[in-house]
């Protein structure tokens, strides 16, 4: 069996992680791979059926019955849970809140560390996420730490939410993201860490084109791409 290509990227949220997976993918022909997208699936799934996100038994359920799918498009990915497109709903702001909760849930991680790994055996892909490189995929042939401070991710969440119509403030994007990062880099199952092989990028003063081609730079070196 073939044996497929893995570039795993991780860091915290803001830090330019889809924007340049998505775009190293399809730089390189590769597949792109959002995991974010799934827990964000699962948050929305267990809000829609009023579980309270505490209840770690009912959210891990739902993560087992829900069927996330992953449609590749020319700008963005379509997301759909149960068969719905769920791609905007699932970047409010009320599953930022929740988010990272839920993907602390240990059994909640292993079913959706289960559908990452078996997305990868079908193809090369570019996965992005907060513990790619750590769990996920610990043999990764490129494992990329990307990092920048936190005014300049709340700015770019702004914008982000912005440009699909979702209404927040810098303020809240600033606070919503230290929350997070201190939720994320201290949970006890897959925390925020950056993998002791990987390359760590600091995008605070970078354009997107030049996260990317740096990005590309690394993945020709290590995998031998001319």
């Amino acid at each position: 069996m073939k044996k497929h290509r893995v570039i795993a990227i991780d860091g915290p949220a803001g830090s330019g992680k889809s924007s340049t997976a998505r775009l190293l993918a399809a730089k390189l022909g590769f597949t792109y791979l959002d995991t974010g997208a799934m827990y964000r699936s699962v948050t929305l799934a267990a809000m829609e059926e009023r579980i309270d996100l505490k209840d770690e038994a009912r959210v891990t359920d739902i993560a087992g019955k829900v069927k996330i799918e992953i449609v590749p498009g020319e700008n963005e990915d379509r997301i759909f849970l149960d068969g719905k497109d769920a791609t905007l709903l699932i970047r409010e702001t009320r599953i930022d809140a929740g988010v990272s909760l839920v993907s602390s849930y240990k059994e909640v991680r292993a079913k959706m560390v289960e559908l990452q790994r078996r997305f990868a055996q079908k193809a090369d892909v570019v996965a992005e996420g907060r513990d790619m490189g750590t769990v996920v995929f610990p043999d990764a042939d490129l494992k990329i730490f990307l990092v920048a401070d936190l005014q300049t991710r709340a700015v770019r969440r702004h914008r982000q939410l912005d440009g699909v119509g979702i209404t927040t403030s810098i303020e809240e994007q600033t606070a919503s993201l230290s929350s997070r990062d201190l939720f994320d880099s201290g949970r006890d199952h897959s925390p925020l860490i950056k993998a002791e092989d990987a390359i760590e990028i600091n995008t605070t003063d970078m354009t997107l084109k030049g996260q990317v081609e740096k990005a590309y730079e690394l993945a020709c070196e290590k995998l031998g791409i001319s």
